[in-house]
C-alpha cells in the first residue's frame, strides 16, 4: 500500500520505478519489494526513491522491522549499466549515500536474497542488517567486467566483514559467491533451502520484533557507530548507552518479566 507511506519531508509518488511496498501494521513489518523480473535491475531513479522509502519508514510507527525481498527467482542482477553513462557526477556521487539508507534506519532491515545478488543488489544487501540467503543465490561485484568498481559502498563494506585478502579476490576477480560460502565467511546472516526463504524471514521478522525496539535502535547505532573505533572507545560508548537505556521502561518491564516469568511487554520507551 504506498499509499500509505508518508515521508516527513516531501510527498512521496503514488507508486516508485521497479519495485512496490507493503506494509503489514499487524506484523509491524514493512516489505520493499524489487519488481522488474526477471532480473530486478534498480535503475538511477530508483535508488532515490527507495532512499526516500526507507527514510518514510523508519518514521512510519507502524513498522518495527523493514524486508528488501524481490519478485522472482532472482534478487537483483545489478544496477542499469546505461544509467551510468548517462548521470553527471554529481548523480554519481550520490550512489552510495541512497544505497546506504538500510544501514542509516534505526530499525532492523533484512535483505532475503535467492538467485543473482550482484552489483547494485549485493551493495543493497550489504547495507542490511541481516542477510537470508539460499542454495540458489550467487553473491559477486562484476564492475571490473565494465572497466569500473563497485560505487555504492560495495567494496567498503565488504572489506570489513571479510578482510582485504577475500574483498580483492571477489572485487578485482568479479568472483561469484554462492550462498554457503557466503554464509562461510560471514557475509550471510543464514543461508537455507530456497523453498524456505519465506519462511525464515517470517521467522526472523517475528523474533526481532519481540525485543524491545528501543534497544534495538540502540544496538543497531552503537555497532554502527563503534565500529571503527578502538576497543576503548567501543566500550566506553556501549557503556553511555547501557546507561541511558537502564531508566527506560522497556529494561523495566523486562526486569519484571524476568522475575515474574512472563512475556515482556516492550513498548519502546
Amino acid at each position: 500500500m504506498t499509499s500509505a507511506i508518508s515521508h516527513p519531508a516531501q510527498t512521496l509518488p503514488d507508486s516508485f520505478d521497479g519495485f512496490r511496498v507493503e506494509i503489514d501494521a499487524e506484523h509491524e513489518r514493512a516489505d520493499i519489494v524489487l519488481d522488474r523480473p526477471p532480473l530486478n535491475i534498480v535503475s538511477m531513479p530508483q535508488r532515490d526513491q527507495m532512499r526516500l522509502v526507507f527514510e518514510a519508514l523508519d518514521a512510519d510507527a507502524r513498522v518495527r522491522v523493514i524486508v528488501v525481498r524481490a519478485t522472482g527467482q532472482h534478487f537483483s542482477s545489478g544496477g542499469d549499466i546505461r544509467g551510468f553513462l548517462e548521470a553527471s557526477p554529481e548523480r554519481v556521487s550520490q550512489l552510495a549515500w541512497n544505497i546506504a539508507a538500510p544501514a542509516r534506519c534505526a530499525k532492523p532491515v533484512i535483505a532475503a536474497n535467492r538467485g543473482f545478488c550482484f552489483g547494485v543488489g549485493f551493495e543493497l544487501s550489504l547495507a542490511c542488517d541481516f542477510r537470508l540467503c539460499t542454495d540458489t543465490t550467487f553473491y559477486a561485484l562484476p564492475e571490473q567486467k565494465l572497466g569500473q568498481i563497485p560505487g555504492s559502498g560495495g567494496s567498503a563494506r565488504l572489506q570489513k566483514m571479510i578482510g582485504i585478502t577475500r574483498t580483492k579476490d571477489v572485487v578485482m576477480r568479479s568472483r561469484r559467491i554462492s550462498g554457503q560460502q557466503a554464509l562461510d565467511w560471514g557475509i550471510a546472516t543464514e543461508c537455507v533451502p530456497d523453498a524456505e526463504l519465506e519462511s525464515a524471514t517470517d521467522a526472523l521478522v517475528e523474533e526481532l520484533r519481540a525485543f524491545s525496539p528501543l534497544a534495538q535502535r540502540t544496538a543497531k547505532k552503537l555497532l554502527n557507530d563503534s565500529e571503527d573505533a578502538t576497543v576503548t572507545v567501543a566500550i566506553e560508548l556501549e557503556g553511555h548507552c547501557y546507561s541511558r537505556l537502564r531508566m527506560s521502561d522497556d529494561f523495566r518491564e523486562g526486569v519484571e518479566a524476568f522475575h515474574g516469568k512472563r512475556k515482556p511487554v516492550f513498548r519502546g520507551s
